[in-house]
């Protein structure tokens, strides 16, 4: 039964939640003397310490491809594919040197200890049910992003649970549009093997591709209006790209 196959996954993920800690008095004491610099240098310490503790604990990998379109400072926003929970583990994984929170729904914000970390770090919370409350979500996002701090955020709104992405919902580029930073197009396949493929906790291979950026300054009123089509197109491609890629490695 898979509630008995995901205990040991359960009693893993409990354990990772140690890894939390690190830093949490350090981004406290930058975030209340207003040293934004600082406060990025201990959000990052404390994302790339997490990250590869869960992706080796549950023996998965991670394997990025074209890191160096990755700009050495931000503020950028990070936009992906959502296949499922394991992104944030995988995102934290990958970019070790680079500073970024989450675009999350509120639900991830009331989960025990986590739930504060990833509060910590600057993400934001969406309302799926509560437009006004989620507008005021992206507004708040976008004061962080002025402040210099990157945000990572997935348009689909949702897990697709799968290998095919859903459809991007439109307005989700604003974030990046509004304050006038780059967009970084992120492709990732196989996270959703993690839980979603069989229900239950296990190791899987995540592979990701960072896309060349794409300035959002002095875009003209059409630009702007076909960025959506043309960030989706980017990252659907590529996840197919890496559909190939791991179907090859299997054989």
């Amino acid at each position: 039964m898979k509630i008995f196959a995901n205990i040991p996954g359960a009693y893993k993920l409990l354990h990772c939640l140690k890894y939390l800690k690190p830093n949490k008095r350090e981004i406290d004491a930058a975030r209340e003397a207003g040293d934004f610099e600082k406060e990025r240098e201990y959000i990052l310490k404390s994302t790339s310490y997490w990250g590869p503790k869960v992706m080796e604990m549950f023996g998965s990998t991670v394997n990025v491809h074209n890191i160096e379109n990755l700009p050495e400072h931000g503020p950028v926003v990070l936009v992906g594919n959502h296949q499922g929970y394991a992104d944030i583990f995988a995102y934290c994984a990958a970019f070790r040197n680079f500073q970024f929170a989450f675009v999350a729904k509120e639900d991830l914000a009331k989960i025990p200890f986590y739930g504060k970390w990833i509060r910590k770090i600057r993400s934001v919370f969406i309302k799926r049910d509560d437009p006004r409350a989620s507008l005021k979500a992206i507004s708040e996002g976008i004061e962080y992003i002025r402040q210099g701090f990157s945000l990572v955020i997935f348009p689909e709104g949702t897990r697709s649970k799968g290998p095919v992405p859903g459809r991007f919902h439109k307005g989700s580029l604003k974030l990046a549009t509004k304050p006038g930073v780059p967009i970084v197009p992120i492709s990732l396949n196989g996270s959703y093997k993690m839980f979603e493929e069989e229900g239950y906790l296990k190791g899987a291979r995540i592979d990701i591709i960072v896309h060349e950026p794409i300035e959002t300054k002095g875009l003209s009123r059409e630009e702007e209006k076909e960025l959506n089509d043309r960030v989706e197109k980017i990252i659907v491609d590529g996840v197919k790209e890496l559909q190939k890629l791991q179907e090859s490695a299997e054989i």
